[in-house]
Formats: C-alpha cells, sequence, structure tokens
C-alpha cells in the first residue's frame, strides 16, 4: 500500500492514508515523500465528501470508522487489487500466482523485461536491484503482476488475483497457506480454481508439472485456456544449462530452476527467446529476503523471508545442494498466523532432515496480538518430527543459538518477522 501511494503521489495526484501503526522501510519511504498520517489510528473525520476514491487494504476491519464513514458518504471504494485492474484493464496482464515462488518468479520475468529494454508496468512483493518502488502504473503496454490468493478487502472476500484476468498466467503451487481464511487445504486450493475459472478463453496458463496436485487442478474444467505445464531447468548449484549451453547465475536450487523455466516460457510469449532471456538472468541477484546473502564471509548467512512449510522446505533444500558437504544451521521462526495453528504446523514434518543445527524461534507476543495459544515445545518438535531441534521463547536464547551457529559453515534464517528483534550478519 505504501508503495501504490509514492506512485500515485508521484504522478500527481493527491493521496493521503491511515493506519494503526506504521514502521521500517514503510515509515522511511512515506517520510520521505511527506506521506505519513499526522497521527496514527483511525478517524472518522479524515473521510469527506471531496475524495475521489478510497483504496481499501486488507488491514481495514469492517467496522473501521473510517470506512463505515465512506460507506456512509457513499465514496467510490476499491480494493487494493481491484484499483490495479482499473489501471491495467487495456494492458497485457501477466500474473504470476502460487503457494511459494511468485515472488521470485514474478521479479526474474521483471528483471527479464527491463535488460530487453521493454516498458512495462509492475506489482510485486519485495524490493529489487533497479527498481525504486515495487509498484508502477503508467501507459506502458505490459503489466506483471505478483497474484495472490489473500482475500482482497474486508468487504471483498474474493481472492486478490482473481480482479487481473490476465492473458498469460503461471501458477508455482498449491501447497496449502493462509489458514486462518482459508480453514482447509480444499478451500485453499478452490482459490486457484476461481482464478482458473477467471480467464479469458484462450489465455496462456504454465504451471508446475511436478505438482500432482497442480496437474488435476490446471486440466480440470480448462478446456478453453491454452494450458501448459513445466517441470525445471537442468543444473547444479547456481550453473544452468538449456539447449546444450551453460548458463552461469546467481541464483541457486531446484525450485528456482523451476521459477526460472516459468518465467523464460513467459518472455519467449513476449517475444524473447530463451538465450536472451537466460543471458539477461546471468545478472540477477534475486529479491530482498529470498536467499539473500547477509553475511559472505565465515560462516556465510542467508536470510529468507520463506515462512509456509513448503517454502522452508524449498529453501533448506536450495541451500543444502549450494553447499555440498558443508555444515548446515537453521533458524525457523513461527510468525504467521498459519504456523501458530496446531493443526498446520504437522506440515513442517521433516524440514530439519539433514540439518546440523536446528532451532524453531516463537515470539510470544506475537501469539498475544493474535488472541492464540503459545504452541508448547513438545508440540512444535513433535510437529516438526525432531527432538533434536531447539524452541526458543526468548531473543536472548535465539541470540545464543545463532552465536553457537557462526562454528558452523552456513547458516539460514527463516522468517516473515523480524527474528525477535535480533540483529545477525555483518
Amino acid at each position: 500500500m505504501h508503495n501504490l501511494a509514492i506512485a500515485l503521489h508521484r504522478d500527481g495526484n493527491v493521496v493521503s492514508g491511515s493506519d494503526d501503526v506504521i514502521y521500517g522501510i514503510s515509515h522511511q519511504k512515506l517520510s520521505r515523500e511527506g506521506l505519513l498520517p499526522s497521527e496514527f489510528g483511525w478517524d472518522a473525520s479524515r473521510i469527506t465528501s471531496d475524495l475521489d476514491l478510497i483504496i481499501l487494504g486488507m488491514h481495514a476491519k469492517a467496522d473501521n470508522p473510517e470506512l463505515i464513514k465512506a460507506q456512509e458518504l457513499g465514496l467510490t471504494i476499491q480494493s487494493f487489487p481491484e484499483f490495479i485492474a482499473s489501471k491495467s484493464a487495456d494492458k497485457t496482464r501477466i500474473v504470476v500466482a502460487g503457494s511459494h515462488g511468485k515472488t521470485t518468479t514474478t521479479s526474474m520475468i521483471m528483471h527479464i523485461l527491463k535488460e530487453e529494454g521493454l516498458d512495462f508496468d509492475y506489482l510485486v512483493g519485495a524490493q529489487l536491484d533497479g527498481f525504486d518502488l515495487m509498484v508502477r502504473l503508467s501507459d506502458a503496454p505490459y503489466i506483471v503482476i505478483e497474484g495472490d490468493e489473500y482475500l482482497s478487502s474486508a468487504i471483498d472476500r474474493r481472492p486478490k488475483f482473481v480482479h487481473y484476468e490476465p492473458q498469460i498466467a503461471i501458477i508455482t503451487g498449491t501447497a496449502w497457506d493462509h489458514a486462518n481464511v482459508f480453514p482447509t487445504e480444499e478451500v485453499y486450493k478452490e482459490q486457484y480454481s476461481q482464478f482458473l475459472s477467471s480467464l479469458e478463453p484462450g489465455s496462456k496458463v504454465f504451471y508446475d508439472a511436478t505438482d500432482l496436485a497442480l496437474i488435476d487442478l490446471a486440466h480440470d474444467d480448462t478446456d478453453t485456456l491454452d494450458v501448459n505445464g513445466y517441470i525445471g531447468l537442468t543444473g547444479e548449484g547456481t550453473n544452468v544449462i538449456h539447449e546444450s549451453i551453460d548458463y552461469q547465475l546467481q541464483i541457486f536450487g531446484h525450485h528456482n530452476r523451476k521459477n526460472l523455466h516459468a518465467a523464460i516460457l513467459v518472455a519467449k510469449e513476449l517475444g524473447i527467446n530463451h538465450d536472451k532471456a537466460l543471458t539477461h538472468m546471468r545478472s540477477f541477484k534475486g529479491a530482498a529476503m529470498r536467499q539473500q546473502i547477509i553475511q559472505d564471509s565465515n560462516p556465510r548467512i542467508y536470510r529468507d523471508f520463506g515462512h509456509a512449510p513448503s517454502k522452508v522446505r524449498a529453501t533448506i533444500e536450495a541451500v543444502r545442494e549450494n553447499h555440498p558437504g558443508q555444515s548446515l544451521g537453521v533458524v525457523v521462526e513461527l510468525h504467521s498466523y498459519s504456523s501458530m495453528l496446531a493443526d498446520f504446523i504437522s506440515l513442517y514434518a521433516g524440514v530439519f532432515d539433514g540439518v546440523d543445527r536446528a532451532a524453531v524461534c516463537v515470539d510470544k507476543h506475537a501469539f498475544t496480538i493474535k488472541k492464540m495459544p503459545v504452541l508448547t515445545q513438545e508440540q512444535i518438535q513433535d510437529a516438526f518430527r525432531s527432538t533434536d531441534c531447539q524452541v526458543l521463547f526468548e531473543s536472548e536464547s535465539l541470540e545464543a543459538f545463532v552465536e553457537d551457529c557462526l562454528q558452523l559453515d552456513v547458516v539460514l534464517l527463516l522468517s516473515s518477522g523480524n527474528l525477535m528483534g535480533v540483529e545477525v550478519g555483518e
């Protein structure tokens, strides 16, 4: 939302906004642009009849006083994805959906198009080298969108990605996530059925053909769509081989070779051949907080946003592949709503297999905010099927664990939060 606010402000619009808390990079960027609200919190008096449009994010609940006032005044209210869709109706729309890998795959496509010199708009969930903001809206003929399956807003309960109706789509996987709003795996997968149903006849769909559940979904009631599977490029470590040509990249891991395969297939649809696309990818460093190196000396330390079970599993496997025979320490923070549910965390079973030292850190305050019972050490160890993994409830314990891991070759920190405020790396 803060990136969209800045983009609209720079385009000459008068922009204001509200939130109960703004911190970190969002606070810094809004402050530089003069867009920070004078006071945090909600105040219905800010909503007046001279406002042309309300853009409603997911953080505002249905009983939000500003939302209620806007409804009483009959103002135009659009969810974030609905607004993006309205601004991209005349463009070629490329949407990357999936429970994992969508930020990275979107970033790869954006990097290829930028290196090719194409003019395009975008919406992506991470900061990228060479891009000032995470949102761009212009008169460009293309838009690349990271398509989130989460609900659009408190008054629009449809998944965000159904608004976009892309001509070219990718689905990277459908591993269950967001259990707070999708209580079962079946309900979660139904969101992707809705996505496919929203596409116009003839739309191109690329999907991970190694995902058995996704194979069934992609070919179920999609007779009017051009559906194509991908399996991932051949390679090892940071090396990729395609049509007998070696490409030395800066990314690694089997899941990234699958993401890359999807990205170059999309590039080909836009007239960029595979060799050009893969040559462009040699300079791709990845998205922020995705296998990001935060210390390159001994030990090498990676920081990753991965938090859902499928993301944790894929990232650990990628790091082990890139550092064969080296000792590995891993920290996973349970921060998202889903990862705090006792019935959900069993999906983490076995992720620590082959890891030399492992820990799960739990910020009790996060459970308090979400009004959920704190998971016990026994529950977590049983769910992860690892009696050897440490369960850490205090930041001091996490600091001590990381300090011990500094004697290993590689350390991987996985969290969508802030690791209980512990600073790690150079």
